[in-house]
């Protein structure tokens, strides 16, 4: 299948100044099969080095010398490793973390031998680590799961994202292309974008494998939780467990830790962070909204927290084998739904490099209710997103926000098609709200920023 980090991969390996490359992911997003599939593409031979299968692998790192390593390397494989024809992969390097620090020798000494690095629990060694990270000598690269134009490609539907990609905000909405990816957009809804889950849902076309994507999405949720024992220096596994099937229960909402364990509510907190760093979470931060970096004003009590798929959800939530249509959930879980996917779609869509994207929401404190259920920085600007997961509900909230901000442009998301409105209204509190509201269906998400740059014409 067909990924955007494809092409981003086969440009790393034709840069003659290229880094080696760190890809961070959650287990299961398809990491190691990116590789592989890079080094046929690349005409490369694949010399994959599994640290977790085999710690013995990390003897041949002995020495600061990449020539020295190669010829161990050559020695346990039997044969020579040729640098300029071969892709030297070092997957699970959490399990040698002082690998990591290697890298740099590859980069200063061994620039034509093109090296990846990953891991699925990397995140632990790159927070903990006790040795020097070779800051400006490697390149990080961040895989989620597939994306709903990957999800679309994979299922040959590339007319289909053509017609989405051409979208213009100014152009009068088509009642056909928006039924029909509604339809192709409930069924990534259930099914997720975890490659191999996809993979199941492509082979049978006629759209009737609910019960095995079902199944297929217990399976990975039983392997993260096999996982949590690895965890156990750092908390305890039952209480991870408990707390991720909190995060499916409170999704879309603040996080309360009390909701997640009412007896030891201090634990939850460490444990929600060893699940973000696993990247099986994702944490929403409060901002205050008041202009850019959206980071420079938050607050560490008030966060909203969702997780890496929403085939996770499904499994989590124990979606009935048989439902084959999004509608068939109640609406409690729908809205539950529509939040996880906005989550991994702004996610998505952040940058590939350096560290993963940081999400943001706002929510007023004491008094009246009041919430944004995103907010996210469009070049210098802060645009507030108001999700709704229907087709109707106020937006109270939006125009309160958008006044006190003194804001000109917000989003809304829900399932009706795509329009721009100029607005012109009163707030519940009296204040003048006039902006431009660009409406959304939740499918067009993944193009917010030509959406926005467009919308944004002769303001």
């Amino acid at each position: 299948m067909l990924r955007a980090a494809t092409t981003d991969l086969t440009a790393w390996i034709k840069r003659p100044e290229r880094r080696p490359l760190v890809l961070r992911g959650a287990r299961q997003v398809g990491k190691t099969w990116l590789v592989r599939d890079l080094a046929a593409r690349s005409g490369r031979e694949l010399i994959e080095i599994n640290f977790e299968r085999d710690p013995r692998w990390a003897a041949c790192f002995a020495d600061n010398d990449p020539a020295k390593t190669l010829q161990k390397i050559g020695l346990r494989l039997g044969r020579q490793v040729a640098v300029d024809r071969s892709l030297l992969f070092l997957d699970e390097i959490q399990e040698f973390g002082e690998g990591l620090a290697k890298l740099r020798w590859f980069a200063e000494e061994c620039p034509a031998l093109p090296v990846v690095a990953a891991g699925s629990l990397l995140e632990f060694t790159l927070r903990d680590h006790d040795f020097s990270m070779p800051v400006g000598r490697v390149s990080f690269y961040n895989l989620e799961p597939m994306t709903f134009a990957e999800y679309l490609t994979a299922h040959g539907q590339d007319l289909l994202l053509e017609a989405i990609r051409a979208f213009s905000p100014r152009d009068a909405a088509d009642d056909f292309i928006h039924d029909q990816t509604l339809r192709w957009f409930d069924r990534y809804s259930l099914c997720g974008g975890m490659p191999g889950i996809v993979a199941h849902d492509v082979a049978n076309p006629q759209g009737d494998t609910t019960g095995i994507i079902r199944e297929a999405q217990r399976q990975l949720l039983a392997t993260y939780r096999a996982d949590f024992m690895k965890y156990t220096r750092r908390a305890d596994p039952q209480l991870i467990g408990t707390v991720l099937a909190s995060v499916a229960a409170q999704m879309g909402s603040k996080f309360i830790l009390k909701q997640a364990h009412d007896a030891r509510p201090a634990l939850v907190k460490p444990a929600v962070e060893l699940l973000c760093q696993a990247r099986l979470c994702t944490s929403i931060a409060y901002s205050a909204g008041n202009g850019v970096p959206l980071g420079a004003e938050t607050k560490e009590k008030f966060r909203k927290i969702g997780l890496l798929d929403v085939g996770l959800l499904q499994a989590l939530m124990e979606t009935p084998d048989l439902l084959s249509e999004i509608g068939e959930l109640n609406p409690t879980m729908r809205s539950r739904v529509a939040e996880q996917l906005v989550t991994q779609m702004l996610r998505a869509n952040g940058p590939r490099s350096g560290d993963p994207t940081s999400l943001y929401y706002w929510q007023r404190e004491g008094g009246r209710p009041g919430e944004i259920d995103h907010l996210v920085q469009h070049q210098s600007r802060v645009i507030p997103i108001e999700l709704k997961s229907g087709a109707a509900g106020s937006m109270k909230s939006l125009h309160q926000f958008v006044a006190d901000k003194g804001l000109n442009l917000a989003v809304r998301i829900d399932r009706n098609p795509p329009s721009l409105q100029e607005m012109d209204v009163r707030t519940t509190q009296g204040d003048q709200a006039r902006y431009r509201l660009v409406n959304l269906p939740i499918y067009l998400l993944g193009e917010l920023d030509r959406v926005l740059s467009l919308a944004s014409i002769g303001e």
